[in-house]
């Protein structure tokens, strides 16, 4: 009488199956994925800001308000800082769509600066533990709005 030994096949795909189950359960503790997606919706606003940016300084140079430290362009009435928008939430949801729901607008720490953070993080104040975009309004004609991006606590 032979004797046979090692593993059937139907207990190599039970095992196998069980494998799966868990590293399906497990893999979503292990991987942040929902970070790596706050930082790339924080990095497509910064090009949506830089593209209105670059609509509204050129509005304002049809308009000649791009030299002038404040101004206010026409259609629609955008507060322009020589040119760009200005650092408020007002002027800055005019130009480019920042829903309550997704979007904290904290225009009120330091002036001529803008924090958006995405919902439902809230603002931190040292760059090691931020996810949040900072405008900087213009200080100077011909000198562009900084867009500060810090995803190191996304």
């Amino acid at each position: 009488m032979k004797k046979n030994q090692g593993f059937t096949l139907v207990e190599l795909v039970i095992v196998i199956v069980i494998l799966g189950i868990l590293a399906i359960t497990a893999a979503p503790k292990f991987l942040n994925l929902s970070g790596d997606a706050k930082a790339s919706t924080l990095s497509a606003l910064k090009g949506s800001l830089e593209s209105a940016n670059a609509m509204v300084y050129s509005k304002a140079i049809l308009q000649s308000k791009e030299k002038a430290a404040t101004e206010t362009l026409e259609n629609p009435e955008v507060n322009v800082v020589y040119g760009y928008p200005k650092a408020t939430a007002d002027d800055l949801g005019l130009v480019i769509e920042l829903s309550s729901d997704e979007w904290i607008v904290d225009a009120t720490s330091v002036a001529g600066k803008v924090v958006i953070t995405p919902k439902p993080l809230v603002y931190k104040s040292t760059a090691a533990e931020a996810c949040q975009l900072i405008y900087s309004e213009s200080t100077a004609a011909g000198v562009k709005p900084v867009l500060e991006l810090q995803t190191q606590g996304c």
